[in-house]
């Protein structure tokens, strides 16, 4: 029997075709910058391409908000919109900001570690990627989440690692601030993906 939630539910899908555009949009920046870290600094004007990204990303969310403010029912909570919305535009964020990074701080070499890193966002992107579409339909998501949560806990390794190897004996201190701050935003970055798999979880179970 169909349950009154569901009967109330809205009928607007405007916000998943927007959830679907984010969700290309931050694997896109996540494939430059893994790009650009692999090939750095002969790729390094990919930072430009990585900041239109980060625009475009503002932009889809924006109009997220605008439109819920024009929506009487959502199709999903309201709360969840705005979660899912702030996690996606987060990870956009803390991407381009290591590429800003780079550039700013004159990185002459990327690190190992920045390498494995990018390419772990990279892979973790993906995934909410291929999520974002299932959630329309309330459809399982769990192998794509799971995967997420799995690059999450490797990266925190990387991260140690990365953090260790900064501190070895003749190392600038300056060079330890700059990475440091790299490494930050690298995690964070992942982090965030990790958070809007947590909230993809979610929508899917209150609403399956």
């Amino acid at each position: 029997m169909t349950s009154i939630a569901k009967l109330l539910r809205g009928t607007d899908k405007e916000f998943f075709d927007l959830f679907e555009r984010a969700g290309q949009n931050l694997a896109r920046a996540a494939l430059l910058l893994d790009e650009m870290l692999a090939e750095y600094p002969e790729r390094r004007a990919l930072a430009e391409d990585i900041l239109g990204c980060e625009r475009d990303g503002d932009q889809i969310t924006h109009e997220i908000i605008r439109r819920l403010n024009q929506t009487f029912v959502t199709p999903i909570d309201r709360e969840d919109i705005l979660q899912l919305a702030s996690a996606l535009d987060d990870i956009v964020d803390y991407t381009e900001e290591v590429a800003d990074y780079l550039g700013l701080y004159r990185i002459e070499a990327p690190m190992d570690q920045a390498q494995r890193l990018a390419g772990v966002l990279r892979s973790a992107t993906r995934e909410i990627e291929c999520s974002i579409p299932l959630v329309r339909g309330f459809k399982d998501i769990s192998e794509h989440t799971v995967e997420v949560h799995r690059l999450e806990n490797e990266a925190d390794r990387i991260v140690r690692e990365a953090i260790a190897s900064l501190f070895e004996v003749g190392i600038d201190p300056m060079v330890v601030i700059r990475w440091k701050d790299i490494f930050e935003r690298l995690e964070n970055a992942i982090d965030s993906t990790e958070r809007a798999a947590y909230i993809l979880e979610g929508i899917v179970i209150k609403n399956a």
